[in-house]
């Protein structure tokens, strides 16, 4: 019996659960199995394929050579592409390049939702599927047509697909001059220059091809996944968005690629209120880059002065994972990094004057990620009672971890922390058997797949299939959903700070650009009041050039509305 089928059965409502659990140990739900698991004390349950109708599965190409790509993918996205209100689901997989060629070949999934739990596959009809050795997604409306836009980072040549609005998109990738070639892995889209429109940062890993590959052996002398350090580092990319479907490669002038990485993640967001956005991008086994936005198109790395690019004992750690949030409520922007085991992960207090102090160990961040190694992650508020939460998808790359560190395994199992509105809380332990499953996870998604307002989470597994995850955890508090679109901001309104009063709760949150790792989230924003029954008000800070504040008193609740820049409500 799987670690999780025993799990199942020995949880209360024992027969029930039986039941769902079956003999595989995996809960065969369906839509009433659900609804029934809705008023338990557990956060998230599995919708499982035969119920959501998602049977795709990623495919990572393993070789006996150990060409390190394959250990590293792949992302997924929540995306509205049709603007029918619901959120569908882009997948990412492997393909096609110098060392590998699947027979048949293999390709991305984009999954349109049915308004029913359930998804159709749609990719041929849509055009999305690459085909190439895919790695991540970033989703955005670059051209402000008021349909989202999907680049997908390969290694080897990225794409950008243009949604042309009817269902169906175009690869417009050289027009555009975004192929970023090498070995590109998350991407961020956001507006750098504050011209209203989305610019586009493409995170570089190493300097690395079929003929490059090193050979890289365990302690049993078994070949196995090199470690990062010994490929040559890579600048990352920043495009200029030039409003007529082209972007300008400014890496150089905007001082980016005078900084050589090995890149996995990036969050844009503002961390010293200047109004600009600035970029943070983890390193493996390089130092961080924190890029502060000075003005005038010029970034200057600070990662070292800030307290973030190194380990507290001076060492550069292998960052993975990242995003940015205020978690402590003081108005400025926090950061988290996850690391490879034995580094522990880090939550970056900032302290208001472009500096950081790592809160990992007084909040048992780093006990409880020790041993463990890090990837998709994100900040939401789970249970909708006001403050900021974590959700945290790890697995070790190195598939011949165990022979080599004892205390360490190959698949590991998620982990979820809960926030107070000062700091956060591991509370995986009590979350259910989900939190004791072992994976190989990668990428992860937040998004709100049924419109009930409780946030939902989509976990992409190296090697095998996704999982989507529904939020049972929000039940009887209440929120309020807005999607906001820019008009002389960009569009997506990345950046925008949304300030929230409800009663005694008074919350801020800025919507940043980017964050997890190789994937893309729900664009819409849920506020969440606990069990107060009303909004006093809300404010909707723009970023420029727009720059206005507007308050809307007494906004309706538990329903999602559109708030559109200087236009107001426009539905609800």
């Amino acid at each position: 019996m799987s670690r999780f089928a025993a799990a199942c059965l020995s949880l209360s409502r024992r027969t029930f659960l039986r039941t769902l659990c079956g003999a595989a140990g995996i809960a065969t739900l369906g839509r009433y199995g659900e609804a029934a698991l809705a008023g338990s004390s557990y956060p998230f349950v599995q919708v499982p394929a035969a119920s959501s109708g998602i049977t795709w599965v990623h495919t990572a190409g393993k070789s006996p050579q150990k060409y390190l790509p394959e250990t590293t993918g792949a992302g997924c996205a929540f995306l509205d592409y049709d603007n029918d209100g619901w959120m569908d689901i882009y997948l990412v997989n492997s393909g096609k390049c110098d060392f590998y060629k699947p027979n048949p070949p293999l390709r991305n999934a984009l999954y349109r939702n049915n308004r029913d739990g359930t998804f159709t596959d749609v990719t041929e009809k849509a055009g999305v599927s690459a085909g190439g050795f895919g790695q991540g997604v970033a989703v955005g409306d670059y051209d402000g047509n008021g349909f989202p836009d999907i680049y997908v980072t390969q290694y080897g040549r990225s794409i950008l697909y243009h949604n042309n609005g009817d269902g169906t998109f175009t690869d417009v990738t050289e027009k555009a001059g975004l192929a970023a070639p090498g070995w590109s892995s998350s991407a961020v889209w956001f507006d750098y220059d504050n011209d209203g429109r989305l610019d586009l940062f493409v995170c570089q890993f190493v300097e690395f091809s079929k003929a490059k590959n090193l050979p890289c052996f365990t302690y049993n002398n078994k070949p196995g996944y090199c470690i990062p350090r010994y490929y040559k580092p890579t600048p990352s990319w920043l495009f200029h968005n030039n409003g007529d479907g082209t972007f300008t490669d400014v890496s150089k002038s905007s001082g980016i690629a005078q900084h050589l990485g090995k890149a996995w993640g990036a969050v844009a967001a503002d961390f010293n209120n200047d109004g600009r956005m600035d970029l943070f991008v983890s390193n493996d086994t390089a130092p961080n880059f924190l890029f502060m936005n000075r003005g005038n198109g010029r970034y200057e790395e600070i990662a070292a002065l800030a307290g973030v690019a190194f380990s507290d004992t001076g060492r550069a750690r292998s960052g993975m994972g990242v995003d940015a949030a205020d978690v402590n409520q003081d108005g400025w922007v926090d950061l988290f990094v996850a690391n490879i085991d034995h580094e522990r992960y880090s939550l970056y207090q900032n302290n208001h004057d472009e500096t950081f102090d790592d809160q990992a160990e007084t909040t048992g961040i780093g006990a409880a990620t020790r041993l463990m190694s890090g990837w998709g992650l994100k900040f939401f508020d789970y249970d909708n009672d006001g403050n900021l939460d974590l959700f945290v998808v790890n697995g070790n790359p190195d598939d011949q971890i165990q022979t080599i560190e004892k205390d360490v395994t190959y698949r590991e199992p998620m982990l979820l922390f809960h926030g107070d509105g000062r700091t956060l809380r591991n509370v995986s332990a009590e979350s259910g058997p989900l939190f004791s499953r072992d994976l190989s996870g990668r990428g992860l998604a937040i998004g709100d797949f049924d419109n009930d307002g409780a946030v939902d989470v989509l976990v992409s597994v190296n090697d095998a299939a996704p999982l989507l995850l529904r939020n049972t955890a929000a039940g009887g508090n209440h929120w309020l959903g807005i999607r906001l679109v820019g008009r002389k901001s960009n569009r997506d309104a990345v950046g925008a700070r949304v300030t929230w009063q409800a009663g005694d709760l008074r919350r801020s949150r800025m919507k940043v650009g980017g964050g997890s790792y190789l994937s893309s989230h729900d664009p819409r924003m849920v506020l969440g009041i606990g069990n107060r029954t009303r909004i006093d008000w809300i404010e909707v800070r723009w970023p420029e050039p727009g720059g206005e504040t507007e308050r809307f008193t007494a906004p309706p609740i538990d329903k999602y509305i559109t708030i559109v820049e200087g236009q107001g409500i426009q539905s609800a």
